[in-house]
């Protein structure tokens, strides 16, 4: 069945369009942005490279230029995939069109949130109300839709527990919940050097892009086709900011890009059935999640900026912040103590006060490789990045077979 399915029109014509449009709206973009730097500082919509000896004026909140690209392209985009409909006068896919809706109007709902934290720069509890706000389109359109919630359990835990599948009913949606507000957060908290933000966004669309297309062969090949449809012209629009936000930086992206992306991965991850898949893309924003959470839950200071610091010798150095002994509570030692243990900090006391680095991936590996530079250190996170990837294909499909029943296509 799927032989004939996979040459079809109705498979790749939607995608050569939107590829076409993709590749339109990257050339588009790309001499967009270098139009439009001046009138954002114009507009006061900019800062200064804290990691720059240099103190020039650099635009702020470009995110927004290649959201607002991306939805255009995917509002060009809308009649494509339905045309084969009207052209056989077939039954209009009703579903499948308020999916599509659906999903742009939670990006579109996150692109605006984000630039509004750009310009007013809002405080951390808004960073956690905004996506879920935004997710509420996706989850209603998935209860309408699926409403599957049912789960299968690991083959090594079947005998054990004496089932095959469970029901979480509610649960579930707060998993869906719980992986929006995750995504849209996650690239925002590993941050603060040239090019990172949209180098691990790029990796990570391209990476569940060439899941897609080995998935197109399967029996849910419109899923992964409706996944497709967003991440081409993502991968084209990120790409040509990436190009003005390598270092030497021209333009950051701010918090509108790392929202505008975080929620364009759980759309498709929700939407295309993927979720669990997508989120394996994701290890090095998870380790850093987790390796930031005794400062993310104020067990241990916070500062507002994590970044690292410039030393004299023009590289960067891990970041620190100081905390003397009666400020931390036991959990707070504890958590420093195993920390310490592995080498997962750089910890030094003197006369009761610590001096710790700041628990980011990045200063991670500035306290194990030294001083780097910077354009260097983008590289090498992009490359674990792309390494991590391979790690999650690996999983999931040579390990996968080991706990799931996974049926011969």
């Amino acid at each position: 069945m799927m032989a004939d399915t996979y040459s079809s029109w109705e498979l790749w014509f939607p995608l050569a369009v939107n590829l076409a449009i993709s590749i339109a709206v990257y050339n588009f973009t790309v001499n967009l942005i270098p139009k439009l730097r001046d009138k954002f500082i114009k507009a006061n919509l900019f800062g200064t490279d804290m990691n720059k000896q240099t103190k020039d004026k650099v635009p702020e909140a470009l995110g927004v230029v290649s959201g607002c690209m991306f939805l255009i392209a995917l509002f060009l985009f809308i009649p494509v995939p339905f045309s084969h409909k009207f052209m056989n006068n077939d039954v209009f896919p009703h579903h499948e069109f308020v999916e599509l809706i659906a999903a742009l109007l939670s990006i579109c709902c996150m692109v605006l949130l984000g630039f509004a934290d750009d310009v007013l720069d809002l405080q951390w509890r808004y960073k956690l109300l905004f996506p879920s706000v935004a997710s509420l389109p996706i989850l209603m359109v998935y209860f309408v839709n699926f409403n599957s919630t049912t789960i299968v359990i690991p083959n090594p835990f079947k005998y054990w527990l004496g089932f095959s599948s469970i029901n979480l009913g509610i649960f579930y949606y707060i998993y869906m919940w719980m992986t929006a507000v995750f995504c849209t957060n996650a690239i925002n908290i590993l941050a603060g050097i040239n090019g990172l933000e949209t180098g691990q966004s790029f990796v990570i669309a391209c990476s569940i892009a060439l899941f897609n297309f080995l998935e197109l062969s399967g029996d849910l090949w419109k899923t992964h086709q409706f996944s497709l449809y967003f991440m081409l012209p993502f991968i084209a629009t990120s790409l040509a900011l990436l190009k003005h936000n390598w270092y030497p930086s021209n333009v950051f992206v701010g918090d509108t890009f790392c929202y505008f992306a975080g929620m364009t991965f759980a759309v498709v991850g929700i939407l295309g059935h993927f979720s669990k898949t997508m989120m394996l893309f994701f290890i090095p924003q998870i380790f850093n999640f987790v390796y930031s959470v005794p400062q993310l839950f104020r067990f241990v200071p916070c500062p507002r900026h994590r970044m690292p610091r410039l030393n004299k010798d023009g590289q960067l150095e891990a970041s620190k912040f100081y905390v003397s002994d009666d400020e931390l509570s036991f959990i707070a030692r504890f958590i420093l103590k195993i920390f310490s243990m592995f080498r997962l900090i750089d910890f030094k006391t003197e006369k009761k006060v610590y001096e710790i680095n700041n628990m980011t991936l990045i200063n991670f590996l500035l306290i194990w490789f030294g001083p780097t530079h910077e354009a260097k250190l983008t590289t090498v996170l992009l490359i674990v990045q792309v390494l991590c990837t391979c790690i999650a294909f690996i999983i999931r499909y040579p390990l996968a077979s080991y706990f799931y029943d996974i049926p011969s296509s």
